[in-house]
């Protein structure tokens, strides 16, 4: 699938730059700007790349876009930010896993996928942006949780880390469908091929253990699991 820049209204397209152009199978590269704020939106967990101490890092943490913005959890990277004045540059990719892809050929097995790579250098939130990145946080993860839960406090704050990265610089790549050898000579061959999707799911809420009694889950988290499934679903192409 890919919806090429000819075929978008010209607000919604993405221009590629030298780090963000696909040279290799650049037929999967989306231009859509509404398709990357889609696939940001299914998901809440990230990884960002970063060189600390002249090592690089990929380090696993949560996310929630808000506009052209993706707020992201800072407190993995404390290292490299404590004492800076400003972030290091960085690359935060986002991946679904939609399925596997079991072709006739080992060569033409591959993967369905939904992948975003954002670069840039970010701003280290402070004040009460700082607190707005943490709301777009917890509403991004799990919608409703930030006014039904305490509000954090200053000393809670002060040892969380919340970067704001723009989605100026961004790839979006994805691979849809099944394989691609049903028109090659080994279609005639007597081999099962199609694709397993893949999804991930919430299950029932389970209640900790000290809860005290009386406490019902609410309407909220009861219904997780459900908006989780349908979020996480990839689009019908």
């Amino acid at each position: 699938m890919s919806l090429t820049k000819g075929s978008l209204p010209i607000d919604d397209v993405m221009a590629p730059t030298a780090r963000t152009e696909l040279r290799r199978m650049p037929e999967r590269a989306v231009f859509s700007r509404s398709e990357l704020h889609a696939v940001l939106d299914a998901g809440f967990l990230c990884h960002l790349g970063l060189v600390l101490n002249d090592w690089p890092m990929v380090l696993p943490t949560s996310y929630g876009r808000s506009g052209e913005s993706l707020v992201v959890h800072g407190s993995v990277a404390s290292r490299s930010l404590r004492g800076a004045k400003s972030a290091p540059p960085v690359c935060v990719t986002v991946t679904h896993l939609d399925g596997v892809v079991l072709a006739r050929s080992v060569f033409e097995h591959s993967i369905n996928y939904r992948s975003v790579m954002v670069f840039g250098v970010p701003e280290i939130l402070e004040g009460d942006e700082k607190l707005d990145g943490l709301r777009v946080l917890s509403e991004h993860v799990v919608p409703g949780q930030w006014g039904y839960a305490r509000q954090p406090t200053g000393e809670e704050i002060a040892q969380t880390s919340v970067l704001r990265l723009r989605l100026d610089e961004v790839s979006l790549k994805v691979r849809g469908g099944g394989p691609g050898d049903d028109e090659d000579p080994d279609a005639d061959l007597p081999i099962w091929a199609g694709e397993v999707p893949l999804r991930m799911i919430a299950t029932a809420p389970v209640a900790s253990p000290g809860l005290k009694p009386g406490r019902a889950c609410p309407p909220h988290i009861e219904a997780y699991a459900t908006r989780l499934a349908e979020r996480l679903a990839p689009p019908t192409r």
